[in-house]
């Protein structure tokens, strides 16, 4: 939290300044020369207290480059001397030859020709600047480029063309005039398929940027490029600046902007500014001057992982941006949020970034953008690579393999994680854009809700019902109608009557509850009435329309609806006034945000939008609905930070940061904030849903990759209405989807209101036994994921994980999506087809114990069939991991009281490792102030035994209470725990150990040992 309280100090902060500049260059910059005054001290990063603005982006108004000096003087004699002559004539060579000299030495008309590879900076010493030969010359339009040389065409194979026609209505005639090869491919592209191989395409030899300049700075490499001919799109940028930084040893940032004209960068998620190349790297970056592009090299075994050398494709235009880049390999994940498997497709496939309202779909683009992959490289190392770009953009994958990024705005801001392994780089990932965020334990309980309720006294007979049935329940929610009029903070007062009662039973019960909070409030309400709207016009805090009127639109509200700007400082003090003002009439827990793509029932307002290359970009991604603002905002709207066309983006995960601030200011404990509309560097703030899914068997199914991409992304609180949002599901789907939906991390039952009731209890006696089993190992298991969020949040680990995270070696586990694993212990394997009774599994290497019986499982690294009868999700428990748990109750308040179990999986040599993280579950920064308990376990041979690795008297968990091992093949005879015998039970056809009624402390070492 404690970044957040700075974000928020940032908010206010900035209220003086623009949001988002970039640097801008001055002739002397250009030339590589600067005054001392430009860099003062530099600054490692951004992240601290004071929030100080880095060197490279302060305001530079005050600055004066002073050359000359003039000086009034009164001669001494009327005719010039000799001396005089030449001491004129000296001048005249320091200040206007050399400096010429120089200048021609900076544009390439002097130089000497050089191949540039970085080493480490160590290695540098031998660097001087040695530009190409190329004179420089800014020309207000840049000549068309020449006619394609079709002899060279040919040669280009099919799988390795670069679309030079990416809009609709190619044709030879279009694609000559951009100076682009025309050649149908051999095979047409099949029905449905939304790409295929490109019919125009670039050449080998056109001719985009060339490196005019490169030197050699205090953090890496800075460079200018030159373009020698115009593109299809207008405003061109001629010459742009690369920068490429240094800035740890895993990670090489790599920026290219146009370096006379400020132009958009997303100022969320603030990452660190690094002004001194770090040492020992893990990668090269190879510049060849006389060639464009450049390439990334892994050091360790020289693979390239990145490489834009002599592409052609490179366009920098004012609302049009390309970056093309060479993959390593095919195993490639990431680039959300969209529907699909987990291993994305390189066979022409495209994916659409631009937050959209939209039933989750193929080929659609969803409720969230993150423009992050990770890769496979065949050698089984991993690289990670983060376009920092808010503008909607399509990314397309292609067989070379080879990726392509295409925003329609804002500068190329991107960066390298070198690894090695997968988990490496998302937790180098999740250092740049914020680690995720610790939720509070009871938000890892089992949530429930739905739309349409309609009343309190329905909303109780459903929760009640569920109780009664035994069901693990902690937390219940409203859907807007609770609302009046489905306005933001109000209250039914006939329908919902005795809310604020009804919440104050259940924190009596220890649970909780999270009503729904849209974006947009009511715009159309009598003056005076409605204080959303009243505060918000006082306090300036509206989105405006291209006039500098509040925009209106419309939602949910009766008359209109009008949306709070999220990056406006003052927006922070407003909406914590209004979550308050309803926090103070109905006590909630937490926060559930929707509609904040942001969504609109219109295309812009009710008069549409005002006619411009906003609303008509050049370029127009793949965006449902043809246009640009479909069911959103007007491009032209204006926010504090920016046009709507570079903020839109950034709409939802602004208003989880502010509303997660909100949240810990008006209760004092830590904010459970889920969102549909996400960005980069969400899950620092906030978790989230999949959006109004459909319940059917395939969306069941594909929420499991889905899953998996956001923990790739940083977010690992998330989870996919249970049984389905849209439409009506079956007592077969409801059952084997409750089964899986008590492993999502964040596990809510929630439907809409023209659906029929899909609580557990409604759906019959079958579903019924499936959730109360199913969520009852969940919360026995609430140790167990409470640590793996703990080891999230402190290190950047993934809780929901795929298979080759784990076993990288193992080609076999790239490609599976339809089960997956909770940390590296436990193996989560739902049933994905209806009346299905057992499942196919893919099982790597190892010894595997079914969590239900213990039995072991030796795998050799093969598909394994599971018995899954209609009331069990298969579990299996990795040999040589220790999974902490608790008796299960029907809270996690409830639960926690009970003692600690430990549940050890021996290896093949009887070993086995676990941890467990205990704190309050509530209260905030308890890790950063060492107001927690952290043990480790440890099993060999014929002994277990737990080690305090940090121990806070005021935060200790309950005492151990019972130990079970698991594949011990010999009888045991005797067990001792802490040198006292005590009872045990030895199963002899699961080979398991079990000792129960233990009381143990476990502030000291415990040591359990058996023969």
């Amino acid at each position: 939290m404690t970044r957040i309280r700075y974000l928020l100090q940032a908010f206010r902060a900035r209220r003086n300044r623009h949001l988002s500049r970039t640097d801008s260059v001055s002739f002397e910059a250009f030339c590589n020369e600067a005054p001392i005054q430009k860099h003062p001290t530099t600054k490692e990063s951004s992240l601290n207290g004071d929030f100080n603005v880095s060197p490279l982006k302060k305001q530079r108004s005050g600055e004066a480059y002073v050359r000359f000096s003039s000086q009034k003087y009164e001669p001494n004699c009327t005719r010039p001397s000799l001396p005089a002559v030449l001491l004129v004539i000296a001048l005249l060579a320091v200040f206007l030859v050399l400096p010429l000299i120089y200048l021609l030495h900076c544009f390439g008309v002097i130089y000497v020709q050089e191949r540039y590879e970085h080493p480490t900076l160590p290695e540098q010493s031998h660097f001087v600047q040695k530009p190409v030969e190329r004179s420089i010359v800014l020309p207000k339009i840049l000549p068309p480029p020449p006619k394609p040389d079709y002899g060279k065409c040919k040669i280009i194979n099919e799988e390795d063309r670069l679309d030079c026609f990416p809009e609709n209505g190619a044709n030879q005639q279009g694609c000559e005039a951009r100076g682009c090869c025309w050649i149908p491919a051999k095979k047409k592209p099949k029905a449905g398929v939304p790409l295929a191989v490109p019919y125009c395409f670039y050449p080998t030899n056109y001719a985009t940027y060339n490196y005019v300049n490169i030197t050699e700075t205090a953090y890496g490499l800075e460079a200018y490029l030159r373009r020698n001919f115009s593109t299809a799109y207008p405003g061109d940028v001629d010459i742009i600046k690369l920068s490429a930084r240094f800035e740890t040893e895993t990670r090489l940032h790599i920026k290219i902007t146009d370096p006379l004209k400020n132009r958009f960068e997303p100022p969320y998620p603030e990452v660190p500014v690094v002004d001194k190349a770090a040492t020992n790297l893990f990668y090269l970056f190879d510049i060849d001057p006389m060639k464009s592009g450049f390439r990334v090299i892994r050091k360790s075994d020289n693979v390239v992982i990145f490489d834009t050398q002599d592409l052609p494709n490179l366009i920098f235009s004012n609302q049009f941006l390309q970056l093309t880049g060479k993959l390593p390999s095919k195993y490639i994940y990431g680039i959300g949020e969209h529907r699909g498997r987990f291993l994305l497709s390189t066979q022409w496939s495209r994916f659409t970034l631009f937050n959209h309202d939209s039933i989750p779909s193929f080929d659609k683009n969803l409720y969230g953008s993150h423009p992050f992959y990770l890769i496979v490289e065949n050698s089984t190392k991993s690289h990670g690579f983060y376009l920092h770009n808010s503008n909607a953009m399509d990314v397309i994958l292609q067989p070379t393999p080879a990726v392509t990024f295409r925003p329609i705005g804002g500068v190329l801001d991107f960066y390298f994680f070198l690894g090695p392994s997968p988990s490496d780089v998302v937790s180098q990932y999740t250092e740049l854009i914020g680690r995720p965020y610790m939720p509070p334990y009871w938000g890892l309980g089992f949530h429930l809700c739905r739309f349409g309720y309609r009343t309190l006294s329905r909303t109780r007979l459903v929760m009640q019902r569920n109780i009664d049935a035994g069901i693990p329940l902690d937390t219940q929610w409203n859907d807007l109608d609770y609302m009046k009029n489905s306005n933001d903070f109000t209250v039914d007062p006939v329908n919902f009557k005795g809310l604020a009662e009804f919440v104050k039973e259940l924190h009596g019960r220890g649970m909780h509850y999270i009503p729904l909070v849209d974006a947009g409030v009511s715009g159309s309400e009598t003056p005076g009435t409605y204080p959303p709207y009243d505060e918000g016009v006082k306090m300036d805090i509206f989105v405006k329309n291209s006039t500098g009127q509040i925009f209106i639109g419309k939602v949910w509200n009766n008359g209109s609806t009008v949306w709070p700007d999220f990056t406006h400082p003052t927006t922070v003090d407003y909406w914590t006034l209004m979550l308050k003002s309803l926090h103070d009439v109905v006590p909630f827990d937490g926060a559930w945000i929707d509609m904040n793509e942001p969504s609109n029932f219109l295309s812009g307002s009710f008069t549409g939008c005002p006619k411009s290359t906003l609303e008509s970009p050049p370029y127009l991604p793949n965006i449902d609905g043809g246009v640009i603002n479909f069911k959103t905002m007007c491009m032209s709207a204006k926010h504090y930070a920016g046009l709507h066309y570079d903020v839109h983006n950034l709409y939802g995960f602004t208003e989880a940061i502010v509303t997660s601030f909100a949240m810990s200011e008006i209760r004092g404990k830590r904010p459970m904030v889920i969102s549909r509309s996400t960005f980069a560097g969400h899950g620092h703030y906030a978790g989230h849903w999949s959006g109004d899914v459909v319940s059917d068997w395939l969306d069941m199914r594909y929420s499991i990759p889905q899953l998996l991409s956001f923990s790739l992304f940083g977010i690992p609180l998330m989870g996919a209405d249970i049984c389905g949002f849209n439409g009506n599901t079956t007592r077969t789907l409801c059952n084997r989807w409750t089964q899986l939906g008590a492993f999502y991390p964040f596990s809510r039952n929630h439907n809409t209101d023209d659906g029929i009731d899909q609580d557990p209890v409604a759906m019959g006696p079958e579903v019924t036994i499936s959730a109360r089993k199913a969520l009852s190992v969940r919360y026995q298991l609430l140790p167990y994921l409470y640590t793996l969020f703990w080891e999230a949040h402190v290190k950047g680990d993934t809780v929901s994980r795929p298979l080759f995270f784990e076993f990288i070696n193992d080609v076999q586990t790239y490609d599976v999506d339809t089960q997956f694993l909770w940390g590296p212990g436990l193996m989560v394997v739902p049933v994905l087809e209806e009346n299905a009774t057992a499942v196919t599994a893919y099982l790597p290497k190892g010894l595997w114990y079914d969590y239900y019986t213990k039995s072991p499982i030796i795998s050799k690294g093969e598909s394994v069939n599971l018995s899954a009868p209609l009331d069990t999700i298969p579990l299996l428990i990795r040999g040589g991991y220790i999974l902490p748990q608790q008796a299960p109750e029907q809270t996690t308040t409830k639960t926690r009281l009970n003692k600690i179990e430990i549940l050890a999986a021996a290896d093949e040599q009887l070993n086995a490792y676990g941890q467990l993280y205990w704190d309050d579950g509530d209260s905030l920064n308890l890790y950063e102030e060492k107001q927690y308990s952290l043990l480790n376990f440890w099993m060999e041979k014929g002994v277990l035994r737990t080690e305090n690795v940090f121990w806070c008297n005021n935060e200790t968990p309950p005492n151990l209470g019972a130990v079970t091992i698991i594949g011990l093949n010999e009888p045991v005879s005797e067990v001792l725990v802490n040198n006292v015998a005590q009872a045990f039970r030895y199963d002899t056809i699961h080979k398991y150990l079990l000792i129960e009624n233990l009381n143990v402390g476990l502030q000291k070492p415990v040591v359990v040992t058996w023969k």
